[in-house]
């Protein structure tokens, strides 16, 4: 194809990066306006660029596509190199879209630093691109803590009064994760002499130290997630974090996680992955059906959105993690293709719901200052377009059938019951709990009584505000009755991945 033989990926990566130096220049001397005009323009460039991923992807084919290899440290063998296949390819455009609604959202509500604010952003864009199409483990690893960076100081700068703990725990627990990987991939290195993420999947290990190896990746992601009992750090970062940061958070980086699990410790440990399935599945579960229930007394909005959102990953590891008890189970491969599916299609539609649901909190914390549910009631009254948007993603939050929150939850449902019937039974209640914390918030602060007399003067949406969370509502819709798109690109690439797991290297 004429497109692949395009650095697209290259341009996809620096575009925003050199594009975020850029905007500080132009932001230089006091001048937010042409500051926000660049980064406008350059996220929109970046999404643009994106798009011909989707339109020229191959999805006959589990090969990387858009491949591009440099050497760069050629002492040690480390390349530039980079590419995307039907796991990866789904992420970019998610990231280059988030970016471009996360610009939009802070155009009126950051007022000093403006031009820091949103390079900040376009850096870590660039960032979380080169992440998900890198092919070399330095590269991957470089990539992954150079983004801990940016979300670094939109926390620590842009934040609320408690910004600094949020801001050194966020970094210490993804830092010291992070640390276990660097250590396993030099084992890695050391054992078959290539960072090479392909070399790395063929390298033959005994059960040993696939599980050593298994494990430290397993931290590393696990924090990222956030699988319990790494999720901590996740509900502070929330809470403190400004909109846009609260947005990236959830619909970019905490994808991150579940892409390592796939990219490296599925295909590079079989056998250990195997052995210790059950850790993951039972950690999984502990997530989905106890971080609901902690969702439900949460009197904060963002820190009920969080722990939603550390539920809702719960189905995305539990989806990885259920083939080989289906394998075992059905002795074929299609139940364990559909749970990775399902937990890909869970992390994208989560993308686009969670994203909605933090843009949603910050435009009432934009008009009153306060995110407790209390301070809320009758909003319905002065801002009906904006609790309808709000109707659809909490009901696409819950699981509600013809929104795309429902499809990746089905998938992993169905695929649960091929492997044991109290899996599906416990993945399921994330159903009942997911209605009954969002409704519950729903209800309080959309109907309900008012008890804040600021409700009275509210506005409602602006067309900025409309135009990005009606674009948000049209891709939840949109994936909930047609998510074939997604998944016929997906599909050949985790056909291959299982068929690749399931044979051991003993």
């Amino acid at each position: 194809m004429v497109l692949e033989s395009l650095p697209l990926l290259s341009l996809l990566l620096w575009t925003p990066i050199l594009g975020g130096l850029g905007v500080v220049v132009a932001g230089r001397g006091e001048h937010p306006g042409r500051a926000r005009a660049v980064a406008l323009a350059v996220a929109v460039v970046t999404l643009l660029l994106s798009l011909p991923l989707y339109t020229g992807f191959d999805t006959g084919t589990y090969a990387m596509q858009f491949v591009e290899r440099t050497p760069w440290i050629e002492r040690f063998g480390i390349d530039y190199h980079l590419g995307v296949d039907g796991l990866s390819m789904p992420l970019v455009l998610l990231t280059t879209f988030s970016t471009v609604l996360v610009v939009l959202s802070a155009w009126k509500v950051i007022r000093h630093r403006v031009a820091q604010y949103m390079a900040s952003f376009l850096v870590m864009e660039g960032l979380m691109i080169g992440v998900f199409s890198a092919l070399d483990a330095v590269l991957f690893y470089v990539l992954w803590e150079a983004m801990l960076v940016p979300m670094f100081l939109i926390i620590g700068v842009w934040g609320g009064a408690r910004r600094v703990y949020a801001t050194v725990k966020f970094f210490l627990y993804t830092f010291l994760g992070s640390v276990l990987m660097l250590v396993a991939l030099l084992y890695l290195y050391s054992r078959g002499g290539s960072f090479a993420i392909a070399d790395l999947h063929a390298l033959p290990l005994d059960l040993t130290a696939q599980t050593l190896v298994f494990l430290a990746f397993l931290v590393a992601f696990g924090v990222k997630v956030p699988m319990w009992p790494f999720h901590t750090w996740l509900p502070d970062a929330h809470v403190e974090a400004p909109t846009g940061g609260s947005v990236i958070l959830a619909a970019i980086m905490l994808k991150m996680g579940g892409y390592g699990f796939l990219r490296f410790s599925l295909p590079i440990t079989p056998d250990a992955s195997r052995e210790l399935d059950w850790l993951v599945i039972g950690l999984s579960l502990v997530a989905i059906v106890y971080v609901g229930f902690v969702a439900i007394i949460q009197t904060d909005l963002k820190k009920l959105i969080a722990y939603s959102s550390i539920s809702h990953m719960g189905f995305v590891t539990l989806g990885f993690f259920l083939l080989f008890e289906i394998f075992d189970a059905t002795g074929n491969t299609g139940g364990a293709v559909l749970g990775i599916e399902g937990g890909m299609v869970q992390m994208v539609s989560h993308g686009f719901i969670s994203g909605a649901l933090f843009l949603s909190v910050g435009v009432l914390y934009d008009r009153l200052h306060t995110r407790e549910i209390a301070a809320y009631g009758g909003v319905v009254n002065t801002m009906p377009t904006f609790a309808a948007l709000m109707m659809l993603f909490v009901m696409a939050n819950s699981g509600l059938p013809g929104t795309s929150g429902f499809v990746g939850e089905f998938l992993v449902v169905l695929a649960s019951f091929q492997a044991n019937f109290w899996y599906a039974f416990l993945a399921g209640t994330i159903l009942l709990l997911g209605a009954a914390y969002n409704l519950w918030m729903y209800k309080r602060v959309i109907y309900g009584r008012v008890a804040n007399e600021g409700v009275a003067g509210l506005q409602d949406l602006d067309r900025r505000e409309l135009g990005v969370l009606a674009s948000l509502a049209v891709l939840v819709l949109l994936f909930g009755v047609w998510p074939n798109p997604l998944l016929e690109v997906m599909h050949p690439s985790v056909e291959h991945l299982v068929q690749q797991v399931l044979q051991s290297k003993l």
